[in-house]
C-alpha cells in the first residue's frame, strides 16, 4: 500500500469510530472521504477477497442474508454491508473496516449487496467471482430512469466483471437479456410452471415488449410483475430452462414457506425462513449463488431455513400484546407482493403505511398509484383500522381513499414515538409498509420499545 492509501484507511476508521461514538451508522461518510484522497482504495483491497455480490431492484438484503448465513453454517469466515450501505462509498467503507492500517485483508471472503445504479462504478474495483441479479423492476424514476437504463448499467458492470459467474433469474426477460451478449457464465435460477398459482397475463408490466425486436411478449405464465415463462413470437428469446428451479411452493405460512426445488436436476423438499412469493425468489437466487461458491448442499439448505431476515424486510418484533412485521416497500411491483401477503393472512391485523419522499426513498412518489391497494378492499374485514405516516402521509391517505378505503377509517400519525406507543395497546397483529427512510426512523422506535440491534450491526 502506498502513503495515500494507508491515509485514507487511516481517516476511514477514525471517521467510524467517531461516527459511532456519537450513536451514528458511519457506513458511508467514512468511505466517501477515503475515496477523495485514494480513489483506487476499494481495488486495492479487494484484490485478494473472494466476493459475492447480490444486485437487482428487489431482494437484496434478503438475499445477501441467507448467503451470509450459508458461509457461517459452512464455518468460513466472511465480512458483509450488513447496514445496506450498498453505494462506492459504504462498500468501500465495509472493506477498510475489515482491514489493518497497512491495508491487509483480515477475512478472504465478502458478501456485498450493490444498488443496481452503482453496480457500473463499483465492479470494476471489486472484481467479483459470484453476481447474483435478483430482478429487474422500474423503481426511483428520478434515480434509475427507465429500468432498461439500470439494466444497461448492470451490463456495463459485468462487461469490467468477466470471470464472474453470473446468477439471474430465469423467469424475468430483463435479467435474462444478459446473457445474450456476455461472456461470462451464466446460471439461471427461477420459478417453475404449475408451482406457484400463476396469471395469465401480467398485471402490472416493466417488460411488455421483446428486448431484441420489440415485439409483445406471450406468457405461457406468469408469477408476478413480468416475471414468469416469457417468449417472443417473432425472434425467440424465452425463458431459459432454469439450473436451480422452484417446482412447487407446498405451503405458504405466515412465519415461512415450504417447497420442493431442483437443484440442477435433483429434487430436493426446503424449509424457507420467511413468507411470500418474492422471499422464494430470493431465496433460490440465494441457493445458486451459495453454490456455485462452493457451499455443500446440506450447508446451502440449513442456510434457507434458518437465516434470519434483514432489517424491515419481514421482520418480526414483538410489541406489546402485539405480533408485528415490518415489510419495506419502495415500487408498485414489490408493494403489490405484500399486499399479496397481506391476502393470505388469517388474524385481523392493524395496517401502518408511512411514506417519505427522500432522496434514498426516491422523490417521485407517483408508484403509489400503480400499486394496487384497491385489493385491501377484498380484506377490509380482517383489517382493523389504518394508519398513515410519514412525510407525505396525507398523499397516502388520499390514495388509499381513492383505493376504496373511507377516510373516517384512515388515521393520520407522524409522530413515530406517539405511533409505537399506540400500537402497544391495540392487541391486535400489526403490518408496517414504510418505505425506506421511514422503515430506519420507524425501527430505531421500534428496537427502543422492542430490543434488537441497529440497523448496521
Amino acid at each position: 500500500m502506498n502513503f495515500k492509501a494507508i491515509l485514507a484507511i487511516l481517516l476511514c476508521k477514525l471517521l467510524r469510530a467517531f461516527s459511532r461514538l456519537v450513536h451514528r451508522g458511519g457506513t458511508a461518510m467514512p468511505g466517501r472521504w477515503a475515496l477523495k484522497v485514494c480513489p483506487d482504495l476499494l481495488a486495492r483491497l479487494s484484490k485478494n477477497v473472494d466476493t459475492v455480490v447480490i444486485t437487482g431492484t428487489n431482494g437484496k438484503t434478503t438475499s445477501a442474508r441467507i448467503v451470509e448465513q450459508a458461509f457461517v453454517e459452512q464455518g468460513l469466515d466472511y465480512f458483509a454491508n450488513r447496514s445496506g450501505a450498498n453505494l462506492l462509498s459504504g462498500i468501500t467503507t465495509e472493506f477498510v473496516m475489515n482491514c489493518t492500517l497497512s491495508g491487509k485483508m483480515k477475512k478472504s471472503r465478502a458478501v456485498i449487496e450493490c444498488d443496481e445504479a452503482a453496480a457500473v462504478k463499483v465492479f470494476p474495483q471489486l472484481h467479483p467471482r459470484i453476481v447474483v441479479v435478483t430482478n429487474l423492476f422500474r423503481d426511483q424514476l428520478d434515480r434509475y430512469g427507465e429500468v432498461t437504463h439500470t439494466l444497461g448499467n448492470i451490463r456495463t458492470a459485468l462487461e469490467s466483471a468477466p470471470e464472474a459467474t453470473v446468477c439471474v433469474n430465469a423467469d424475468c426477460s430483463l435479467c435474462s437479456s444478459l446473457a445474450l451478449s456476455l461472456p461470462n457464465r451464466i446460471v439461471y435460477f427461477g420459478i417453475e410452471q404449475g408451482a406457484v398459482p400463476t396469471h395469465a397475463k401480467p398485471e402490472l408490466s416493466d417488460a411488455t415488449h421483446c428486448i431484441r425486436c420489440k415485439t409483445e411478449y406471450e406468457y405461457d405464465y406468469i408469477t408476478y410483475g413480468h416475471l414468469g415463462g416469457f417468449r417472443c413470437p417473432q425472434c425467440g428469446y424465452a425463458r431459459h430452462a432454469a439450473d436451480y428451479a422452484v417446482t412447487d411452493v407446498i405451503e405458504q405460512r405466515p412465519s415461512g414457506t415450504t417447497a420442493a426445488v431442483s437443484i440442477r436436476g435433483e429434487k430436493r423438499v426446503v424449509e424457507i425462513n420467511l413468507p411470500a412469493l418474492y422471499n422464494v425468489y430470493n431465496a433460490v437466487g440465494a441457493l445458486a449463488a451459495v453454490m456455485e461458491a462452493g457451499i455443500d448442499e446440506t450447508s446451502a439448505l440449513r442456510a434457507l431455513a434458518s437465516f434470519r431476515c434483514g432489517f424491515g424486510r419481514m421482520e418480526a418484533f414483538r410489541l406489546g400484546e402485539s405480533d408485528v412485521r415490518m415489510m419495506l416497500v419502495k415500487n408498485p411491483a414489490g408493494c403489490n407482493q405484500v399486499i399479496d401477503y397481506l391476502e393470505g393472512l388469517h388474524n385481523r391485523f392493524v395496517l401502518v403505511v408511512c411514506l417519505n419522499d427522500r432522496g434514498a426513498d426516491g422523490t417521485d412518489i407517483s408508484w403509489i398509484w400503480d400499486a394496487e391497494f384497491e385489493r385491501l378492499n377484498s380484506i377490509a374485514g380482517r383489517i382493523e383500522k389504518v394508519i398513515v405516516s410519514g412525510d407525505r402521509a396525507q398523499d397516502m391517505r388520499v390514495r388509499l381513499k381513492y383505493a376504496g378505503i373511507e377516510d373516517k377509517n384512515i388515521t393520520v400519525e407522524r409522530d413515530y414515538e406517539k405511533l409505537v406507543t399506540s400500537l402497544e395497546s391495540v392487541g391486535s397483529d400489526v403490518c408496517l409498509m414504510p418505505t425506506y427512510t421511514a422503515m430506519l426512523e420507524l425501527r430505531s422506535v421500534m428496537i427502543r420499545h422492542c430490543g434488537g440491534a441497529e440497523f448496521w450491526e
